[in-house]
């Protein structure tokens, strides 16, 4: 745990062919389709900052080309991998992206009668012994058994096996032999370190609990009319007041969670404002769009007050990790730095919303592993809409026209496999995310699958 006190572009490359095939264009003897935005446009990836495309050329060793391609690729693999995944049902093993402009999706199933469909999606195949819904169960069971020795574990899609992290020698052979797993299904990894919380109204900017401790903003949001913003749980209980980054009154924290997850937002008081911006590299502003989870492979960027702005992968979803203060689970594992201060802060892929910093291990200057928690859940569990910025409302109704009927509702956090109706159809969606005018179903099908 790292405490700190007070104290101490894409259409151009689009047209240049660099998204992956299989993700669209018409047959040339055949009449064109209806137009309908890509995954790409539908997550602005063209919009992203220099200062976000900088971040990545320096930590992922990029030319502005692979930058730029890189998030276009991400965003079309990402419901690429979507589609597949809402095809395959139980046989799916996991997606994952690869090279330097994440141009290979590769998606894994347990049942060699997929591999043809997965292949004339643009994707590669690759055949597997055993489904994520399997490996996702034996993890579940060595979490309830997990302790300070094991501190880390989740399931990698590449190796299609379960990865426990220890400490020490024999801590994970004793933690497979007390739960009964089969040390087939996994693989045991020696860490020299153990994660722990980063300690320490825009997100990566400072602010203090209590007077002493420093976290970092997560993402600015609004309940209603209360502006204010999601943090990590360890940085306060529900009443912990705080002041801003200049020292100024605040607001308090309205509820926490850790461990078990690591989730909080703050109310603000009148005097502060969100905004859909997080703190990027100079202080410079980076807008977010919406809050659409990128797959593993993706590039992903974030935002602290003590070490402001890097960037890394996506390395696995659904991560546990044991804390001293307990474990929790459903974080997300990357390859980003971070030191005390970034707790709370920023995680960001493209002008996508990932996640708030939980813990990690390293720092900035050796390099190291960081999870966040994901944003949708705190959002979903605390009622909160996360502050966007510079959203197409889309074409909408026509004057005088009917709203469509349906279920589906801006502001809604849906998870990849819900159900809506909306203007007389039925979709489920593939990727989760928060609904914001302009994303109605018929309008994403990256988000959307009518059926």
């Amino acid at each position: 745990m790292l405490k700190r006190h007070a104290r101490a572009a894409c259409t151009a490359l689009a047209a240049a062919g660099l998204l992956l095939a299989g993700t669209g264009g018409a047959v040339a003897d055949q009449a064109p389709a209806p137009a309908v935005p890509s995954a790409a446009a539908t997550l602005r990836t063209a919009d992203a900052p220099p200062e976000l495309l900088a971040a990545m050329q320096r930590d992922l060793g990029l030319t502005p080309t692979q930058a730029k391609a890189r998030l276009v690729n991400e965003a079309e693999a990402g419901a690429t991998a979507a589609r597949l995944r809402d095809r395959l049902g139980a046989a799916f093993a996991g997606a994952w992206v690869d090279g330097a402009d994440a141009g290979t999706l590769t998606v894994a199933t347990t049942r060699a009668g997929d591999t043809a469909a997965i292949r004339a999606a643009g994707a590669r195949a690759r055949l597997v012994a055993r489904t994520l819904a399997d490996l996702d169960g034996a993890k579940a069971a060595l979490d309830r058994a997990a302790g300070p020795a094991t501190p880390v574990r989740y399931v990698d899609p590449r190796s299609n096996t379960l990865v426990v992290e220890e400490t020490e020698a024999g801590a994970a052979a004793r933690l497979l032999a007390a739960t009964g797993t089969d040390a087939a299904r996994v693989t045991v990894v020696r860490t020299a370190q153990a994660p722990r919380p980063l300690y320490d109204l825009r997100g990566g900017d400072a602010y203090y609990m209590n007077g002493s401790g420093r976290c970092s903003v997560g993402f600015p949001v609004t309940k209603g009319t209360v502006n204010g913003f999601a943090t990590a749980g360890h940085c306060g209980r529900a009443g912990t007041t705080t002041s801003g980054f200049n020292q100024v009154a605040q607001g308090s924290f309205q509820a926490s969670v850790f461990p078990g997850n690591d989730m909080a937002w703050v109310a603000a008081n009148t005097n502060w404002t969100s905004t859909p911006y997080v703190k990027g590299s100079g202080g410079t502003n980076v807008q977010v769009a919406g809050s659409v989870l990128q797959p593993v492979g993706a590039s992903v960027c974030r935002s602290g007050s003590t070490t402001g702005w890097h960037c890394g992968t996506i390395q696995q979803h659904n991560t546990s990790v044991t804390y001293p203060e307990g474990t929790i689970s459903g974080v997300t594992r990357t390859t980003v730095c971070a030191e005390p201060g970034d707790s709370g802060g920023s995680y960001i892929s493209g002008s996508q919303a990932q996640g708030v910093t939980s813990g990690g291990s390293g720092n900035c200057s050796s390099g190291g592993t960081t999870f966040f928690q994901p944003l949708n859940p705190i959002l979903s569990a605390y009622g909160l809409t996360l502050k966007v910025g510079g959203s197409d409302p889309g074409p909408g109704p026509g004057p005088g026209e009917p709203e469509p009927g349906g279920t589906w509702k801006a502001g809604t956090v849906y998870a990849a496999g819900a159900t809506v109706t909306h203007g007389g159809a039925t979709y489920r969606c593939l990727q989760g995310h928060q609904a914001q005018t302009g994303w109605e179903p018929p309008n994403v099908p990256a988000l959307w699958q009518r059926v």
